[in-house]
């Protein structure tokens, strides 16, 4: 007689086949956190090899990855059918298309407003700098280099200059210099707050830590891309892959600066009523301002070698004399113009660097 609580059979051999499997793995899963370092790599390694001996077995030593979306069969002239296959590539590099050129006919206003609002500062600060003579910016640049560095830093600035004024790029150098100028206000503009954003809030700085990330691992070529579509080809494009390029470190160096002002004198001064806006401004900054000037520097210096890249998108300067040699093959005028930009980019560092010394020095005496 069948009793009536019995299992059907079939029931009952999968209850003792998962007994048989289930148990011996629960036991092996609760073993693996209490093994040593060495055992838990030979159990991922057995497991890696688990799985490669099971894909050849199933797909074969060529397994592709499946990124065919979609295939539809086309009619030829001649009759016959062709498979045409949509790719996850292509499906998102045409959403990616279509975004772009939304971006272009819907926010048209804003990207013609920044290319004019470039262009004016641009041209009148080139306008300014061409209408000084050369004789008296060497002589400004003398005085302030002898401030910031005394004798060696004022013979070396008035060597570079004369060198590039001789070498018949003084010009050029009073566009890459206006393109610097515009590039790093703005980039400070846009650092300066978010690096505070993101030194007061948890959850903003872990969502910039991956977008700064790939900021900075991205090749600066790519940036030319977003400035050419929004933008097109000339200095505003320049402008704007040069401060997608150079604003990470003033932002990374700002939250560290502003994270590492001690929490006892935050206490301290709280304690005597001083609100958030206070501290920020009057503690936190000031103390950090070390910090925040080593980030001026770095955007100071990035910039400078992307405004040097920029030329490729007609964004003029020392770069323009670079890719001309590139292109005709002529290595001394090639160097010639590197040798310019290394000697702006040492003159800017040791300006950004005496001011980042003097806001400390007057810091600790006060």
């Amino acid at each position: 007689m069948d009793r009536p609580n019995a299992a059907p059979p079939n029931v009952a051999r999968r209850s003792r086949l998962v007994r048989l499997i289930g148990d011996p793995a629960r036991q092996l899963a609760g073993r693996i956190p209490v093994l040593p370092g060495y055992a838990r790599w030979v159990v991922g390694a057995l497991v890696v090899v688990i799985v490669v001996l099971v894909c050849l077995a199933v797909w074969g030593s060529e397994m592709d990855f499946p990124t065919t979306v979609s295939e539809s069969q086309v009619e030829t002239s001649g009759g016959g059918v062709t498979t045409i296959e949509r790719t996850v590539r292509e499906v998102a590099g045409t959403a990616i298309d279509d975004a772009v050129d939304w971006l272009n006919i819907e926010v048209s206003w804003l990207f013609d407003s920044l290319s004019s609002a470039v262009d004016v500062a641009l041209v009148r600060i080139e306008d300014v700098l061409s209408w000084l003579p050369w004789p008296a910016v060497i002589l400004g640049l003398a005085l302030v280099s002898f401030a910031a560095g005394r004798w060696r830093l004022l013979g070396f600035t008035v060597l570079a200059l004369l060198f590039i004024g001789f070498m018949d790029l003084w010009e050029n150098t009073i566009d890459t210099v206006a393109l610097m100028i515009v590039a790093v206000a703005v980039a400070v503009l846009i650092g300066l707050p978010v690096g505070v954003l993101a030194s007061r809030s948890r959850i903003a700085d872990n969502i910039l830590r991956p977008i700064l990330d790939a900021m900075q691992t991205m090749p600066s070529f790519v940036y030319l891309l977003p400035g050419i579509l929004f933008f097109g080809l000339g200095k505003p494009a320049g402008i704007f892959a040069t401060i997608i390029y150079a604003v990470p470190p003033l932002i990374r160096l700002t939250n560290l600066g502003i994270r590492q002002v001690s929490p006892e004198t935050i206490e301290a001064v709280r304690s005597f009523g001083a609100s958030p806006w206070q501290v920020l401004a009057k503690v936190q900054i000031p103390m950090a301002l070390p910090t925040i000037m080593a980030g001026v520097n770095q955007t100071t210096l990035m910039a400078l070698g992307m405004v040097t890249i920029a030329s490729m998108v007609a964004a003029g300067g020392l770069g323009d004399d670079v890719l001309r040699a590139l292109q005709k093959n002529q290595p001394g005028n090639g160097l010639i113009a590197g040798l310019a930009i290394v000697f702006l980019a040492i003159i800017f560092d040791r300006f950004t660097q005496a001011v980042s010394r003097g806001r400390h020095e007057i810091r600790r005496a006060g």
